[in-house]
């Protein structure tokens, strides 16, 4: 390991880490790749980083299955937590690359490559048909890889362990029982706030908003030193290492909400890569656990944290330099404005009492395509007759409907319940913190991060998800927390 300080024990872990260090570099360069894929590279280059994907992919399996490096894994005898983490990571990894042949590897990256490219495309120009042919060809390879990797009960099980370790079809249908009171709950929201706002119609200009984003994110403890933030059709977040953390926001010149709250949001996607134990560097448990767990962080911050009265009180001086015509509003339209619950075709400008509603809408799709009983041609009649049913409003266009996410296009089929499971846990987070507005209020972010590090993040991938949930916060997950936290919020 080069001198570096770590927690393995044994001579055989310590032999396994010294040859994951090939694997890690690998999987540095294709998150970089990503990385760059959404922000950077000219139109004109997606077939060649295609092409660089699939024989990067392919490197990175030959490694993961070389017989000396499966043999050290599999007669490995872990004697502490660490171990068994890295040996548990590993397992899961090395189980997925037998089972998924190369060539399906490789076909997976081009195909989600050019599919990346064409969806751009086509959400600019709201085009589905143009879009539909390339979706099929992701859909049929997730539908092979799910009967390569088996399953018990449903094939779409195959999937969602994938993104969240253990998670069923029969764990959604219990988490998304709520849905109904869910509905309810966001009927009565509605209610009590107005259909609209008139900040969202005050235009700002670009540099003083991404000023103030910067502004926010230093004030809560964001390292620039060792993270950058960018632009992106799609805010999100890489991790590149413990000291490279690229996030993204985006900029549409009027709402500033939108911007400002998918800064927060990624800030708490970053944070959580950031805050992993130093010791834990270049090992396979050196990120975050989970893709649900993730989720929770950043929703915590994005919105137990950025959608509190307490927090437009803080950066209120702040806004107001950044963006003027604030100061015709006052305190609590600003207040009101981030807080506003109204049927939105967007789920990531959705507020938070309607989003499980979007997440919903996009499992049962994924499940209902599994299942056979969904047809790609099919979607956006589907999508917007859900969408009505759930949130009450139909999309104007396929851009503000089936095609407004990034995911499908990167195969990333499995993925959508994971936002859900975030929600979710972010309301347990906040009831384990406990007065966090108070601690916003007096700035003490510091105290909320140094819960979030000491509970959550140092921990990395060491337990798996559900262990880590009972650990950090005493119980599993819990969607009347969730249900408790919006009443409290948004009806009392």
């Amino acid at each position: 390991m080069s001198g570096e300080r770590t927690p393995a024990e044994s001579r055989e872990v310590r032999e396994i880490l010294r040859r994951y260090r090939d694997i890690w570099s690998l999987q540095h360069a294709l998150a970089l790749m990503g990385w760059d894929m959404e922000t950077y590279i000219p139109r004109g280059g997606f077939a060649e980083r295609g092409e660089a994907r699939a024989a990067i992919r392919k490197m990175l399996q030959g490694l993961m299955t070389h017989p000396e490096f499966t043999g050290l894994v599999d007669s490995a005898r872990p004697i502490n937590d660490f171990e068994a983490g890295v040996i548990r990571v590993l397992k899961r990894e090395i189980e997925y690359y037998r089972k998924i042949p190369p060539e399906l590897l490789q076909e997976e990256a081009r195909v989600t490559t050019e599919a990346f490219r064409v969806w751009v495309r086509a959400k600019e120009r709201g085009d589905f048909r143009s879009f539909a042919p390339h979706l099929e060809r992701v859909f049929d390879i997730q539908r092979r890889k799910a009967e390569l990797l088996g399953y018990e009960a449903h094939p779409y099980d195959a999937l969602l362990d994938r993104h969240e370790e253990g998670l069923t079809v029969r764990d959604c249908e219990e988490m998304f029982s709520v849905v109904g009171r869910l509905s309810n709950l966001f009927r009565r929201a509605r209610e009590r706030t107005p259909d609209e706002h008139p900040l969202e119609r005050e235009e700002y200009e670009e540099g003083r908003m991404r000023m103030l984003n910067e502004h926010v994110l230093s004030s809560m403890g964001f390292p620039w030193d060792r993270a950058r933030m960018d632009v992106s059709a799609h805010p999100f977040t890489v991790g590149l290492g413990l000291d490279d953390v690229r996030i993204t926001t985006w900029y549409h010149g009027r709402d500033f909400r939108r911007s400002l709250l998918a800064a927060v949001h990624e800030f708490g996607h970053a944070t959580y890569e950031l805050n992993v134990d130093e010791a834990y560097r270049y090992t396979p448990v050196g990120e975050g656990v989970s893709d649900g767990v993730h989720e929770s962080q950043s929703i915590f911050w994005e919105s137990v944290v950025g959608r509190s009265a307490p927090f437009v009180e803080v950066f209120w001086d702040a806004m107001a330099m950044a963006l003027p015509f604030l100061r015709r509003y006052g305190l609590d339209e600003a207040r009101s404005y981030l807080t506003m619950v109204r049927p939105e075709p967007i789920r990531v400008e959705a507020d938070e009492v309607q989003y499980v509603l979007h997440v919903y809408l996009r499992y049962e799709i994924e499940k209902g395509i599994m299942e056979g009983g969904i047809s790609v041609p099919e979607l956006p009649q589907v999508w917007d007759d859900e969408m009505e049913r759930l949130v009450g409003i139909r999309p104007p266009s396929d851009s503000e409907g089936v095609l407004q996410d990034v995911h499908w296009s990167q195969g990333y089929v499995g993925y959508f319940p994971t936002y859900a499971v975030g929600r979710m846990l972010a309301a347990q987070v906040a009831a384990a913190i406990g007065d966090v507005e108070g601690m916003v209020a007096g700035r003490r972010f510091d105290r909320i991060m140094g819960f979030l590090r000491e509970r959550i993040h140092r921990w990395g991938a060491v337990y798996p998800p559900r262990e880590l949930i009972r650990r950090a916060l005493g119980e599993d997950l819990n969607p009347e927390r969730f249900l408790e936290y919006l009443e409290r919020r948004y009806l009392s």
